[in-house]
């Protein structure tokens, strides 16, 4: 279904040819629970060279690409990135 195998390309790809409302991104968020976080295609106000930007309440944040670990486009996961789990944090 999707040539693409970059998360810029998949969302460019997603932008042209279907809809990006029905994605679903999970990215390393640091300080977050579990140190992931999952938002919806709906919050994608921009595809940028290096980073994806999230339309935010009060300020835009800007995603790398090398911070998304998956993306699903209706219920089905179309991009997996394994990554090593994060070193816990010391006391």
């Amino acid at each position: 279904m999707f040539k693409s195998k970059h998360p810029r390309d998949i969302f460019n790809e997603i932008k042209w040819r279907f809809d990006l409302n029905k994605c679903r991104i999970y990215y390393i968020h640091r300080g977050a629970p579990g140190d992931m976080r999952i938002v919806e295609g709906s919050m994608i106000k921009d595809i940028e060279k290096s980073f994806l930007v999230l339309e935010g309440i009060e300020v835009d944040a800007y995603i790398p690409y090398h911070r998304i670990t998956r993306i699903d486009f209706n219920d089905e996961t179309i991009f997996e990135k394994h990554i090593r789990p994060l070193p816990k944090k010391k006391h």
